[in-house]
């Protein structure tokens, strides 16, 4: 598909960062960076806990527990966010002296997404918990917390989602996202928000002589940060300045070896050097491997991963996620093909596609089906949710599970929110972020839901909207096509979501093109004004294009250095190209 290629535009207004190389300076300038503050990574910079609503009334409850030895139960999710968020409280916790500390994660397929009475009703009989504490869910749980609540069993809900109109009467709820909630950053992951809160934690027993009273080791918090990077960043939440010191903090004991001996493995296995890994290596190598536990079987094995400190039972841990991505990849990889067979037809005419597009099949599994959507999203520039049937049973479904992908512009709860407000009853339950949700539904109800989330989505999109932009940090000089200037970019992150990593563009002679794996595309260039030539790779491209005649081509592209055998050298990773002549 072809796409726009924007540059980022400058106020004149805007003062650059001095003694710094002036492409950096202003790359920093078109993410709001205003003065050093902004690009402060010390842990001093961190917005301090006591502004979260909430806080003082968790840190009774938690120290409470720990004092009386009681049973603590964590409910996580069944992603990367709830892993890490759940071997951090695990950890934590028992570090902190409480000896009874178990964790309980939904399986997908069984029970689905959240604190819901039937998992209150597992706890209840194979954890007997005194104190059940949620991380990255719990904010929607009305019916589980009242269940849990009327067994006696006290309930502290960890959450960054956003709620909806009626809070669950918890006993305690930390979330920076609940209304009258005054703390500044309403992006930490569900993971930096329970690292928050047992920092805080932390500190309050320290303060009341309990690490001294019971002989314990005093537990520095700083040392799960690596579990918070790689929980930050899978979660693809906006890396705000709060955010990237939480990540950026995470990488800098993970590139020295001081993390936990899982994603030491997870990193191996992927085939990345430890020691120079950016906040892109999470979300592409060690994000995928770990969520694969909890889209295909259990997420307790990737949370079993995290807390082990052998790295030997790691190793394991790791080669079994590992293969359970090969399958994932599989899976979706043929699920892709049936979802692009069905919109083939709109290939030749993509003004007939629907504003929103939702799908179905009933062979598709319900733990890819956020990747599908994502995926799918990616191709035709528009909201998509992929829906699969809400069990495996093999017969006609009743009831299904949907997950829903957007663009920039259209804010996807709101829209679910728009189609339930409007269609009572369509919609079983839902939940989630501007750019991501869950739903479930009836299938009966597919058809109907089809055309009222195709007319929200129009009510707050219009056609500029659906057509694919590409926001490019402008052209590069020719000097700065080298292994230094791409070390610069590199140390000067992290970068990710709301903070993107530097994207460029421009024309180059296009010497070499040659095919790998029968879906990438290998080039070698030559910068116009320059003799120097260099390598560039283009994933999943088009084959109905590449390779062609072009000696010259139009790319969108990130520097990266390329590590073979020792030798360091440039590299283009290519986002968009077209040839050009």
């Amino acid at each position: 598909m072809k796409k726009t290629i924007r540059p980022r535009v400058l106020a004149p207004d805007i003062d650059l960062l001095p003694d710094m190389h002036p492409v950096l300076a202003r790359l920093y300038a078109l993410r709001g960076v205003r003065g050093p503050a902004d690009l402060e990574r010390a842990l001093k910079a961190l917005l301090p806990a006591q502004i979260l609503k909430g806080l003082e009334t968790a840190l009774e409850l938690l120290e409470q527990g720990i004092r009386q030895q009681q049973r603590l139960l964590v409910v996580g999710d069944f992603d990367a966010d709830g892993a890490t968020s759940t071997a951090l409280a695990v950890l934590a916790l028992r570090a902190m002296g409480a000896q009874h500390v178990d964790y309980l994660v939904p399986n997908r397929f069984e029970y689905g997404y959240g604190l819901t009475p039937e998992i209150v009703q597992l706890a209840r009989e194979t954890k007997m918990p005194d104190i059940i504490m949620t991380v990255d869910n719990g904010i929607s749980s009305i019916e589980g917390v009242l269940a849990a609540r009327q067994a006696g069993i006290r309930v502290l809900i960890t959450d960054h989602h956003l709620p909806g109109a009626e809070l669950p009467q918890a006993d305690a709820i930390v979330n920076p996202n609940q209304p009258a909630c005054e703390f500044p950053s309403k992006h930490l992951a569900g993971v930096g928000v329970v690292f928050y809160l047992l920092s805080s934690l932390r500190t309050r027993l320290k303060n009341s002589g309990w690490f001294a009273g019971e002989n314990i080791a005093e537990p520095a918090l700083t040392d799960y940060l690596d579990l918070v990077a790689l929980g930050t960043v899978a979660d693809v939440v906006t890396l705000d300045a709060n955010n990237r010191v939480l990540v950026h903090q995470g990488l800098a004991r993970i590139r020295a070896g001081r993390c936990r001996p899982g994603i030491s493995a997870l990193l191996a296995i992927a085939g990345k050097r430890q020691d120079q890994i950016v906040a892109t290596d999470l979300g592409f190598q060690v994000a995928p491997r770990l969520n694969a536990a909890g889209r295909l079987d259990d997420m307790s094995h990737g949370i079993e991963c995290l807390l082990t400190a052998s790295p030997d039972l790691a190793a394991q841990y790791a080669a079994e996620l590992d293969g359970l991505n090969q399958t994932r990849r599989e899976i979706e990889s043929g699920m892709q093909n049936e979802a692009m067979n069905v919109l083939k037809h709109f290939k030749l005419d993509r003004s007939a596609l629907p504003y929103g597009l939702v799908l179905f099949d009933k062979r598709w599994h319900q733990g890819v089906i956020g990747i599908l959507a994502g995926r799918i999203k990616e191709k035709f520039h528009r909201p998509v949710i992929a829906f699969a049937p809400a069990d495996d049973t093999g017969i006609e479904p009743i009831q299904l599970k949907g997950s829903a992908r957007s663009i920039p512009g259209v804010h996807i709860r709101d829209v679910l929110d728009t189609v339930a407000a409007k269609n009572p009853g369509l919609i079983t339950r839902f939940g989630g972020h501007a750019m991501a949700a869950g739903l479930s539904l009836p299938l009966r109800n597919m058809e109907k839901f089809r055309i009222a989330f195709d007319a929200a989505v129009q009510a707050v999109a219009d056609r500029a909207d659906l057509e694919p932009v590409l926001h490019s940090d402008g052209e590069l000089p020719a000097e700065c096509f080298s292994e230094s200037f791409a070390g610069l970019l590199r140390a000067g992150g992290p970068w990710g979501q709301g903070f993107p990593e530097p994207l460029f563009h421009g024309e180059f002679l296009c010497l070499d093109q040659r095919v790998l794996k029968e879906k990438h595309l290998k080039l070698s260039l030559s910068h116009p004004d320059s003799n120097r030539v260099f390598d560039a790779i283009a994933f999943n491209v088009d084959r109905e294009i590449w390779p062609t005649q072009a000696k010259r081509v139009r790319l969108a592209y990130r520097l990266d250095i390329n590590e073979f055998r020792g030798a360091r050298t440039l590299q283009l990773m290519v986002e968009y190209l077209e040839p050009l002549a």
